[in-house]
């Protein structure tokens, strides 16, 4: 790892105080903050004491008082503000399906539990790259904000939503320590994809099971529409705006060992639709009268979503006993590869390791999607494992120990690459 650009004592203090930052990943993953119902105020109470004897300042902003967000706030050389978002909630667990205590356990390099690598690891080298700056009394090149926030696995209004609401926060960047890093290969996700969620409902005509002829299948109608939005709207190729190809491209390399390069270019060149959820019919011997599909559909930034959900409006629009209800949709976002805040964090990721760091998109979306909408350049950051939401979920000491000093490294990467930029 080259720390050579750090501040000699904060390079020191991160050197020495590995234990530290193992024992602030154990203490965050113990709160429970399984969501739902997603309660954070422990874990906010203790974070708060934590920084109370620091020169943060700290502030806690709740529109709900069970999903409390806290604000921490380092001042810089300049008025310029990059932000860390780590997210405190977690999805749920099972205790019975795991090996290791799913509230942390540390075995050998390991750290087992539930939040380990999304993202409870990620805030913990956070709040140590917090520690070291106050700790050794060295000023940022920024003036730093730590945002951890609640209700971000359940997509609810509690959290960043909430924050973003306030004038206390208002970043001129925003790194979100979400995990980008798989089998060994190293990312900065510089994008999101958009969705479409619909609900497809087929009416038919009832009948006895053995005489189908005289009703109306609404089962088989349901699914000559799911082949049909697959085979019709699945194989159109996305208009993208041209400032996604190299993304897109760096996208292709990154999944290519894992998906193969044709399968990553469909991916984002054209829709992918899922069929989460199937419901109908009430007895196997009984024509069913109606059904309900419920889809998910992923279209890269750079998609006007409006013209997809046109297109899916016509390629259904003559099957008879099909309708279209319940639609949500997002649009997807990147941030372009010559934004300062890209370029640091690839930086910053380069000097913690050996191999080439990938800008790419995201295959979903989260908290980076509502940043960048709300016009803050935001990319995704940090090294973690594959196991985020699975049983046994874990990160590794290596990797806490590269988060911490590559998050630490960024803000001068940051002030630099301002630096380079043309106004």
């Amino acid at each position: 790892m080259d720390t050579s650009q750090l501040p000699g004592a904060v390079d020191e203090y991160l050197t020495t105080n590995r234990e530290e930052l193992y024992g602030f990943t154990e203490r965050l993953v113990g709160f429970e903050t399984q969501n739902p119902p997603g309660g954070t105020t422990k874990v906010v109470a203790w974070l708060e004491s934590l920084l109370d004897d620091t020169d943060l300042e700290t502030e806690r902003i709740a529109v709900d008082p069970e999903k409390p967000n806290l604000l921490a706030t380092l001042s810089g050389e300049s008025e310029r503000t990059l932000c860390f978002n780590g997210h405190l909630d977690t999805v749920r667990f099972d205790e019975s399906d795991w090996s290791y205590d799913p509230l942390g356990e540390r075995v050998g390099d390991r750290i087992y539990g539930r939040g380990t690598t999304d993202m409870k690891g990620a805030v913990a080298a956070m709040l140590q790259v917090a520690l070291a700056y106050d700790r050794t009394d060295t000023t940022p090149p920024a003036e730093l904000q730590f945002a951890f926030v609640s209700d971000e696995e359940t997509g609810g209004d509690a959290g960043l939503t909430t924050l973003m609401e306030t004038e206390a926060f208002n970043p001129d960047a925003c790194i979100v320590g979400e995990t980008t890093s798989r089998a060994g290969r190293y990312s900065v996700s510089v994008a999101d994809r958009g969705n479409i969620w619909l609900t497809l409902e087929a009416s038919g005509t009832a009948a006895h099971g053995s005489r189908p002829m005289i009703g109306e299948n609404a089962i088989d109608r349901l699914t000559t529409a799911v082949e049909q939005l697959r085979t019709e709207f699945g194989e159109r190729e996305l208009p993208i705006d041209d400032a996604m190809d190299e993304i897109i491209e760096e996208s292709i390399a990154f999944y290519e060992p894992e998906a193969g390069a044709e399968a990553t270019r469909r991916l984002y060149r054209y829709p992918t639709i899922n069929l989460g959820i199937i419901e109908g019919g009430t007895a196997i011997n009984t024509v069913p009268a109606s059904a309900c599909a419920r889809i998910d559909i992923r279209l890269t930034a750079g998609v006007d979503t409006r013209d997809p959900l046109t297109s899916i409006r016509s390629c259904l629009a003559g099957l008879e006993g099909i309708e279209i209800s319940d639609v949500s949709w997002t649009r997807g976002s990147y941030e372009p590869l010559d934004s300062p805040v890209v370029a640091a964090s690839a930086s910053a990721a380069e000097s913690v390791v050996d191999d080439s760091i990938f800008r790419r998109s995201a295959t979903g979306g989260g908290d980076a999607k509502v940043l960048r909408h709300d016009g803050t350049p935001t990319v995704e950051f940090g090294f973690g494992t594959q196991t985020a939401h699975g049983t046994d979920e874990y990160t590794t000491t290596d990797a806490l120990v590269r988060n911490a000093i590559a998050y630490a490294i960024l803000p001068l990467e940051y002030a630099q690459s301002l630096d380079r930029s043309p106004e």
